[in-house]
């Protein structure tokens, strides 16, 4: 509906009483017996200051319109600068939207507050908990024996979680240290499969993997949280075969175990957070935090991930490396 035709049904009854009263002046002159002309004259002319009338008013009212459009597309906190009040009820509505702006202000602020004292109270607690991680990683290094190297693993998992909840916390954070540089990937790779050397022996899994001679532009550390979680998934339900780490050219990683496998109503879902599907229900310890982390780090770091498998064949999660919008440092 155009403004004019919005403006026409909201002034219909001014309207209809600036009629109503042109017809009761040319009724009231005609029953005088006045000549014509004496009657249509004045009529007409309280006709055309009465249009008049109403074309000043549609033109404030189109203004006053338009001004409120342009705020309307502002944030709350923007929204000042109203169009000079024409009544007791413009005064009360836009005393009623300081009311809310002020209101919502003071809650963003709140939440801003809580928000940032939760973020540091994690970021405390995962860098504190490596301490202890640490100590009892020294303690197991001297014992050899099948309680020692499940002991290691457990601690192995607790320090997983924990850079978790630290990823968790950090990912929306506007202190998030990406560093972007071009650098080799096959370090990178080998620094996360050196971390589930003991679940891969424990478990007899096969490690299928040849040197990277390739070159991505990322972040080190990211780029290599995301693959400790896709390792750890694949270690998790796979009980045997075997894990193979490929590259495929140009710029694709690919990490295929010979697990469980996913079930097809789970795999357009597998990315959303805290989705489990029917293997996570069944395994009772999963969060479905770990892929939802790697695909908000990917996107954040320009890459792309993408999973397929079969029930009972395995799973293979791929990760897409290029990346054209950055530049190393």
């Amino acid at each position: 509906m155009s403004f004019f035709r919005a403006y026409l049904l909201q002034r219909r009854r001014e309207l209809l009483l600036l009629a109503l009263c042109a017809v009761l002046f040319f009724v009231t002159f005609f029953l005088y017996n006045l000549p014509l002309g004496a009657v249509l004259y004045p009529t007409v002319l309280c006709v055309l200051a009465g249009a008049a009338f109403a074309l000043a008013s549609w033109r404030r009212a189109k203004k006053k319109h338009e001004r409120l459009r342009e705020l309307s597309r502002l944030p709350a906190a923007l929204m000042d600068r109203f169009p000079p009040p024409a009544g007791a009820d413009d005064e009360d509505y836009q005393a009623v939207i300081d009311a809310l702006r002020r209101e919502q202000a003071e809650l963003r602020s709140e939440s801003a507050r809580r928000y940032q004292d939760m973020t540091d109270y994690y970021t405390t607690w995962a860098h504190q908990i490596k301490t202890p991680i640490a100590a009892m990683r020294l303690m197991l290094q001297g014992e050899d024996s099948p309680l020692a190297r499940q002991l290691s693993e457990e601690v192995r998992s607790v320090e997983q979680y924990a850079s978790m909840v630290l990823a968790f916390v950090r990912l929306d954070s506007d202190t998030t240290d990406y560093v972007f540089r071009e650098q080799a990937l096959d370090p990178i790779v080998r620094e996360a499969v050196k971390k589930f050397a003991g679940q891969f022996i424990r478990k007899k899994l096969r490690l299928t993997y040849e040197p990277i001679r390739a070159r991505v532009l990322t972040d080190e550390k990211w780029l290599c949280f995301v693959i400790e979680q896709i390792l750890s998934n694949a270690v998790k339900y796979t009980n045997e075969g075997g894990v193979a780490i490929t590259w495929q050219e140009p710029d694709t990683l690919v990490i295929r175990d010979t697990g469980i496998g996913i079930a097809p109503e789970d795999l357009p879902r597998v990315f959303e957070k805290s989705y489990t599907g029917y293997n996570g229900r069944s395994d009772k310890k999963s969060s479905g935090i770990g892929l939802y982390l790697c695909r908000r780090i990917c996107t954040r770091l320009g890459h792309r991930i993408g999973v397929s498998s079969e029930p009972g064949r395995g799973t293979a999660v791929w990760i897409s490396l290029s990346h054209e919008e950055l530049h190393p440092e």
